[in-house]
């Protein structure tokens, strides 16, 4: 049987040992063999971490995801939390195209001040009022600054 020293691990997956040694301990990993005190992994290993980095990027934690692929559930996804995942990526993306069209329109605004600008002010306005953990209020602000940037085009 062909194992990876922990070392060559972390140079083929672009983790360090200590991330290694981390993801074992949550059980997002496991070694199968010691040399001397060196760590031995089966080449899947590479595999494994690759789906981890996948998860980090979409925004999950490494708890959440030892709960999904630790102790070799990688085969068995949780595919309904997916689909919770990405619809908050949804949110968050329109959240965020929403900042870039405020941003933009600010950035080439024609009024001498942006405190002048009447259609800043109303985003300020509608802004200010909405709490930042109250979802459907942000929905609207999201809304009414698409709706305000569709106008002016």
């Amino acid at each position: 049987m062909v194992y990876l020293d922990i070392g060559e691990v972390a140079s083929r997956s672009g983790n360090t040992p200590s991330a290694l040694r981390h993801y074992e301990k949550l059980g997002l990993i496991s070694s199968v063999a010691r040399h001397g005190l060196r760590r031995q992994f089966l080449p899947e290993v590479l595999l494994q971490l690759r789906l981890i980095s996948m998860g980090q990027l979409a925004g999950f934690s490494l708890e959440e995801l030892a709960g999904m692929l630790g102790q070799g559930r990688v085969s068995d996804l949780p595919r309904e939390r997916l689909h919770q995942k990405a619809d908050e990526l949804d949110r968050q993306i329109e959240q965020l195209m929403v900042m870039r069209d405020t941003l933009r329109h600010v950035a080439d605004c024609p009024a001498p001040s942006h405190l002048e600008c009447p259609t800043f002010l109303r985003l300020l306005n509608v802004a200010g009022k909405i709490p930042k953990d109250n979802v459907a209020k942000r929905h609207y602000l999201n809304r009414a600054i698409r709706r305000q940037s569709n106008t002016e085009r």
